[in-house]
């Protein structure tokens, strides 16, 4: 073989492997794009395309009066597309760069503007179509950062991407904490309001269009492709602002002065059940106090002498005892035991007496010889009451309630009745407790504690909550009449009156001092004691209920002294600030000149004369004459359309509103009423005339 057919075998041999190597690439780019395509496509959209979740802005949480509890505000991250319309020209980007960062800079402050021009002009080099700018600025900064020279080209031109985000605050910070609760993805258990009714305030999740940068950076493509969120529904709570505020005074001024570890407070409404301020306060390493845990729902102790109520109760209810009958105080033996009175013995006195001086060998001894024979049928009255139930409360974390009966395994036919007796061997929290306090004020009806009212929807109702009755009668009329009247003897006679009794109005109520056990060493270990006060007031009528319980109190330890003062303290502060219970008898003005007023809203002025007892005449027309013994004669201002109304005697506040509304520009000199108007009432002029009023 020559050389030129050698040369010639080898070229055709690898001009025949180019063309088979070409041929399995066109068969491999045929697979690729005809019969894997579509995956191919979609894997690349994948890759540099998603959706991502757009949260909606939580619902509000509002109290009862109408106060912002918690909301969500938005809370932006800006960044800038290097390359939007507004500056694709390099000349129009050179031009205005500069003014740019002057303006940031001078805003935000925290770079220089040849910081902030070097990072623009950077990220311009680098073709960047998403660079931060700046992060957590408020709405009120947007609107002021869209007027910055570039981004004031508008939302494509001028490049300004804008990324919302939704930031959860409480407005009065502290208050009624615990109660609102809140939302974390870590905390797999709901809290609070927040938690229980997550799927109302949520709302629906939105989605938007972002694409794939340089960097793993994903951009928005643009706001057509998004999917708005649908923001979630408002919750009416039951809480009023300003007495939850005044509780959680109370009970952490006392809780400093006992030095003690934590506690709670709860004020209910008799007769809805809705609960108007719940306080729930721990110490802190640091001395200071914290709501860091819901004592009031999952606070589970023994209750001690606050139980007393059941126990006598029962008593009374299956006539084992009347109030005057008789009973010895100071010690009561029972087999390896014997349960004394911390004060001391008082003798022999009658069930009344020994309620009110809280005696612990009466009540164990009445209830150890009135049933011991039959324990069941005490625990039964306790079952029927439902104290060994859960509520079934409107917030989670309720704790379960434990009350024993002879088949529990833990039942010692010797100790467990007697010590039952006195609050012992049991399990509730205050709030079990506060409830079946407030079942006596609600004249036997045990209704459930109410967190919240309605569910509103862009101001819509969409549910309304109501107490949940629990038991319609929790005994008899004449039962029920006996123990108000030995509760209200505790505060007027007994161990509450020092601390708790006000001759002003009636406060019924119990004290309770329990020893708490260590839940490893038992009763034996150093002691411990809770402290309460359960009641309700005024007791004559009743309107709220309430308990103080607080807990490990180092500057003493009787109840009285230690829950009483921050119960007294509340309830002479709501009791005080709640005109319904304050009314004084109607007062009829009689031959006098009317009470100094200001002109304007006559509706409002009815309101304040009415609970001030000023009797109104409403078929008078008479508003600045003298009155007559029927009363004060009112009539609202009137004008005619089309003319300036006569503001003259009216605060500054009701003379803008009518002006504004007639349709004029208002200037203002002074202070106080208004004594002249530049145009007189009643005066023709031109709509959008302006008129000085001058105020002294």
């Amino acid at each position: 073989m020559g050389i030129r057919t050698n040369i010639l075998l080898r070229v055709y041999l690898a001009f025949g492997l180019i063309l088979l190597f070409a041929g399995a690439v066109l068969v491999q780019l045929c697979r690729v794009q005809l019969i894997q395509g579509d995956k191919w496509r979609a894997l690349a959209v994948k890759k540099s395309i998603r959706y991502k979740t757009i949260e909606a802005a939580r619902g509000n949480i509002f109290s009862v009066d109408g106060s912002l509890l918690a909301t969500s505000v938005p809370e932006y991250e800006l960044h800038m597309d290097m390359l939007a319309g507004g500056i694709a020209d390099e000349k129009a980007f050179d031009e205005k760069v500069d003014s740019l960062a002057t303006k940031l800079s001078a805003y935000f402050g925290d770079k220089s503007p040849r910081e902030y021009t070097r990072m623009l002009r950077d990220a311009r080099k680098d073709s960047s179509r998403y660079q931060l700018i700046r992060r957590k600025v408020s709405y009120a900064q947007l609107k002021q950062i869209r007027t910055f020279p570039i981004f004031n080209l508008g939302k494509y031109k001028g490049g300004l991407i804008v990324v919302q985000q939704n930031k959860r605050i409480l407005p009065f910070r502290f208050l009624a904490a615990r109660t609102i609760g809140y939302k974390n993805e870590n905390v797999k258990n709901p809290v609070g309001l927040e938690g229980a009714y997550a799927d109302y305030i949520n709302g629906e999740s939105g989605k938007r269009l972002e694409r794939r940068m340089a960097g793993n950076v994903w951009m928005p493509v643009n706001d057509d492709d998004e999917v708005a969120p649908k923001d979630g529904a408002d919750i009416i709570s039951t809480i009023d602002v300003n007495m939850q505020d005044l509780v959680q005074n109370a009970l952490q001024k006392q809780l400093i002065y006992t030095k003690a570890d934590h506690g709670t407070a709860i004020l209910m409404e008799v007769a809805t059940g809705e609960v108007r301020a719940v306080a729930n306060y721990t110490r802190m390493p640091d001395g200071s106090f914290k709501e860091k845990f819901n004592y009031a729902i999952a606070g589970n102790q023994d209750p001690g002498s606050t139980f007393k109520l059941a126990s006598y109760m029962a008593l009374i209810e299956d006539h084992k005892v009347d109030t005057s009958t008789m009973v010895n105080t100071g010690e009561y033996p029972i087999p390896g035991h014997t349960i004394k009175d911390s004060h001391g013995s008082i003798g022999r006195v009658s069930v009344k007496k020994a309620f009110e001086k809280s005696s612990n060998a009466a009540v164990a001894y009445l209830i150890n010889s009135s049933y011991k024979e039959n324990p069941s049928k005490f625990t039964d009255h306790l079952y029927d009451w439902h104290l060994n139930e859960k509520m079934q409360l409107q917030i989670p974390g309720e704790a379960s309630p434990v009350v024993k009966n002879p088949s529990n395994r833990s039942w010692n036919k010797n100790m467990t009745l007697p010590q039952m007796a006195y609050g012992y061997e049991m399990q509730l929290t205050p709030l079990k407790m506060l409830t079946f306090y407030n079942a006596v004020a609600n004249n036997g009806k045990l209704i459930t504690p109410v967190f919240v009212k309605e569910i509103r929807r862009l101001g819509n109702t969409v549910e309304r909550f109501q107490a949940r009755v629990v038991n319609e009668k929790i005994c008899s009329d004449v039962t029920l009449k006996k123990m108000r009247e030995m509760l209200e003897g505790v505060v007027i006679e007994g161990s509450g009156r020092e601390y708790v009794y006000n001759p002003l109005y009636k406060i019924a109520g119990k004290t309770g001092t329990a020893q708490v056990a260590d839940a490893n060493k038992g009763y034996k270990a150093k002691k411990q004691y809770q402290a309460s006060f359960c009641g309700y007031f005024p007791a004559d009528r009743p309107k709220y209920s309430l308990i103080v319980v607080i807990n490990d109190p180092k500057n003493g330890y009787y109840a009285a002294s230690v829950a009483g003062p921050a119960f007294r303290e509340i309830a002479d502060k709501v009791y005080a600030g709640d005109m319904e219970l304050n009314q004084s008898p109607i007062r009829y003005v009689g031959n006098t000149t009317l009470p100094k007023y200001k002109q304007g809203n006559v509706k409002a002025l009815k309101k304040v004369y009415e609970k001030l007892g000023v009797k109104p005449l409403y078929a008078s027309a008479n508003l600045n004459g003298i009155d007559t013994s029927n009363g004060i004669g009112f009539e609202d201002n009137k004008y005619k359309t089309g003319t300036v109304p006569n503001v003259t005697g009216m605060g500054l506040s009701d003379a803008l509103y009518a002006l504004g509304n007639a349709g004029y520009k208002v200037s203002v000199r002074g202070s106080g009423t208004v004594a002249s108007q530049s145009v007189t009432g009643g005066s023709i002029i031109p709509k959008g005339s302006k008129i000085l009023i001058e105020l002294q």
